[in-house]
């Protein structure tokens, strides 16, 4: 399946469990290493979104704490947060579907990566193609939340 298909179903996933529809998923030597998607709700902690719950399991998976030499695959374009948390574990690219105008860090608001000083800037790929699905998923969602 393609890699983006399946960061897609984890987003379905996470919406069909309560949370916001991200998915994320690292790879490593062209194999998905670790896999994750929003936990905010069911674990009661705003900070493990989609990107930060797949570094940690990437990082417990490869015994290190860099991951320069893998890729991160999101439905939505990281928030400053997770971002920042892919610079801090040097991820190589950055793979996105969906743009988020009110709190995307990389090219809608924080703009986190247009920055010298910032320590680590990975390449910054959106995927168009699959922006329409990713959004649905999030409009949907919260379309139910609030009926």
């Amino acid at each position: 399946m393609n890699i983006m298909k399946q960061v897609l179903n984890l987003a379905r996933h996470a919406g069909e469990n309560g949370d916001v529809p991200i998915g994320a998923l690292i790879v490593h030597e062209g194999k998905v290493i670790a896999r994750g998607e929003n936990l905010v709700q069911r674990k009661q902690n705003p900070t493990l979104h989609a990107e930060i719950v797949a570094i940690n399991r990437a990082c417990k998976k490869l015994g290190q704490k860099f991951l320069d030499d893998c890729d991160i695959y999101v439905s939505l374009e990281p928030c400053a947060m997770c971002a920042t948390a892919i610079s801090f574990a040097r991820i190589r690219n950055i793979y996105f579907a969906a743009t988020d105008e009110k709190g995307g860090g990389i090219t809608s608001n924080a703009r986190i990566f247009e920055t010298d000083k910032h320590l680590w800037h990975p390449n910054i790929i959106q995927m168009p193609e699959y922006a329409d699905e990713s959004a649905e998923l999030l409009r949907d969602f919260f379309k139910q939340r609030r009926s």
